[in-house]
């Protein structure tokens, strides 16, 4: 959750230097280039057959090219971090709906309120930071493509991915998400870059810490826990982003965002204590 919540700035900082497309294309140009040693050395089992292949293809371009391309762009179009952060936080509800309807999983009624907590306290986390004349189209659709991607991705690897060793589909998912960015980037971006240390900084920590660690994290939680339990703890990314602003920045959290902070961690607490059962 600490590379989450880092990650929102990490990105403000690289898009100043690089449109979004560009800007992805280069991180998973150097996240390829990151997991080859790695890959050399461990020499993990990779799709075993077309098929899989296919759904490891599939999940990473929900997850790395659908998510992160609506989000950076939603960023890059004007929206605030904490706005995208309000905005993503549905996921866990969009996960509880669909894991009930396609997993068959049955949440406590405390469940369900522990999801409603949750919302509710990171809209008051990120509260002053929301300009309702930052909300133009263009990124409050990329922000909800961002949503389906991210909840559809995480999904679609638990369900069709269960057993896929998480290095060497995560490289075949960087490579998907190149050959798909990397034309759009030259094609409506003109592939242009502004290449400073600080932009550097941004594509080594997001590579490392988010692309390779978070989301290995993500997928191993998911596939040994209830969907709904681990992507509740996402809500928890909010808090760390305003201890990341109170350490970095000086922001002093207000009351309203304390009371955030306590919602939130009921809200989560009453999601990942309450027992969930399978429909028959």
């Amino acid at each position: 959750m600490t590379v989450w919540g880092s990650g929102y700035l990490a990105t403000k900082i690289g898009i100043q230097y690089a449109a979004p497309f560009t800007f992805l294309s280069l991180r998973y140009a150097f996240g390829l280039a990151c997991l080859v040693p790695l890959l050399l050395l461990v020499r993990p089992p990779w799709p075993a057959t077309p098929r899989e292949l296919a759904h490891v293809v599939a999940a990473g371009l929900l997850m790395h090219g659908i998510q992160l391309s609506g989000s950076h762009y939603a960023q890059y179009l004007g929206l605030s971090a904490g706005v995208v952060a309000l905005i993503l936080s549905v996921q866990p509800l969009l996960t509880a709906l669909a894991a009930k309807r396609w997993m068959h999983e049955r949440l406590a009624p405390r469940q369900w309120t522990g999801i409603a907590l949750g919302l509710a306290g990171v809209l008051l986390v990120v509260w002053h930071k929301i300009d309702v004349r930052e909300m133009t189209l263009g990124a409050l659709v990329a922000i909800t493509v961002s949503l389906a991607g991210v909840t559809a991705g995480t999904l679609y690897q638990r369900v069709f991915c269960p057993t896929v060793n998480l290095t060497s589909a995560a490289w075949v998912q960087f490579a998907a998400s190149l050959a798909l960015l990397a034309p759009l980037a030259f094609a409506f971006e003109g592939a242009r870059v502004q290449w400073t240390w600080a932009l550097f900084g941004s594509i080594a920590f997001l590579v490392v810490f988010a692309s390779i660690f978070a989301v290995n994290a993500l997928h191993t939680l998911m596939r040994h826990g209830q969907a709904t339990k681990v992507t509740s703890i996402l809500y928890l990314t909010p808090i760390f982003a305003v201890v990341l602003e109170y350490l970095l920045f000086g922001v002093v959290p207000s009351g309203l965002t304390f009371a955030g902070v306590a919602v939130i961690c009921l809200g989560v607490a009453l999601v990942t204590a309450a027992g969930a059962r399978r429909l028959e």
